[in-house]
């Protein structure tokens, strides 16, 4: 497990003099996909565990990883840094360069270590091969996020496309039971990788990914952030939060009420 964090640190620091090059510190953004592909990857090259279920955990983080990163890089290509990145840009004048290292890019790759965790545990020995009851749960509630996610995004992506949805809110698909169904998903994908680990002793341990993961997306850089854009940008949002749960999908409420999720 320690191998992964200098490992990380470096692909991250080598990407932060990129972004230096570039004046643009959201490249590191379609990047978060693939350091879990690179971490999964180290793990498979250093533990000892059974190797069809190596590969399976392998398979399952390659599959969410590549998807994720080509969705960020073409969302974002073409369309400069972030406005996040922009602002504390702005904020921070000439000591942002230095300043990126460690907000942006230091920051990530610790973060990634310890969301990793789970990927280190379930490819670990497990006295024994065999396929197991985790196993198959696990692998199950990777595929159901995944698709999850894939599908939100393909819908918000054709929404986005068509002229006559500019300034409209998507409350159709997924997006009518949930606010942020792509977020919920990618959770749901981190909640299926610690059930793989589950089944190895101490692997319960790991519990942390998934709780640091979805508290990230719930309550820090995922829904928050995109909300308050939102709210501000589309007049039919402030409707579509009262009728719609935030994160866990449910059917929309008729009248406003207490969020859900």
């Amino acid at each position: 497990m320690w191998l992964s964090l200098p490992v990380l640190l470096l692909c991250f620091i080598l990407l932060w003099l990129v972004s230096l090059r570039l004046r643009d510190a959201s490249i590191v953004d379609p990047f978060w996909g693939i350091a879990f592909v690179i971490a999964a990857g180290v793990y498979f090259a250093t533990s000892d565990g059974w190797l069809p279920r190596r590969v399976l955990v392998l398979v399952l983080v390659g599959l969410w990883g590549v998807r994720l990163a080509w969705h960020l890089a073409r969302r974002n290509l073409g369309h400069g840094e972030d406005a996040r990145y922009r602002r504390w840009r702005e904020q921070h004048g000439d000591t942002w360069w230095w300043r990126s290292l460690w907000q942006v890019f230091i920051l990530q790759a610790v973060i990634a270590w310890v969301v990793s965790w789970p990927l280190a545990a379930a490819q670990s020995d497990q006295g024994g091969a065999g396929w197991t009851m985790w196993d198959a749960a696990g692998a199950l509630v990777v595929v159901t996020g995944l698709a999850f996610e894939a599908v939100a995004d393909a819908q918000l992506r054709r929404f986005k496309a068509d002229p006559a949805s500019r300034g409209q809110v998507l409350d159709t698909g997924l997006w009518r039971y949930s606010r942020h169904p792509n977020y919920f998903g990618d959770a749901l994908v981190w909640w299926g990788l610690f059930l793989l680990a589950a089944g190895v002793p101490g692997g319960w341990m790991t519990i942390v990914s998934p709780i640091l993961m979805t508290w990230l997306l719930r309550r820090v850089s995922g829904v928050p952030l995109l909300e308050a854009t939102l709210a501000a940008s589309r007049p039919g949002y402030a409707g579509y939060v009262q009728r719609t749960s935030a994160f866990v999908p449910w059917p929309p409420r008729r009248r406003a009420g207490t969020d859900v999720g």
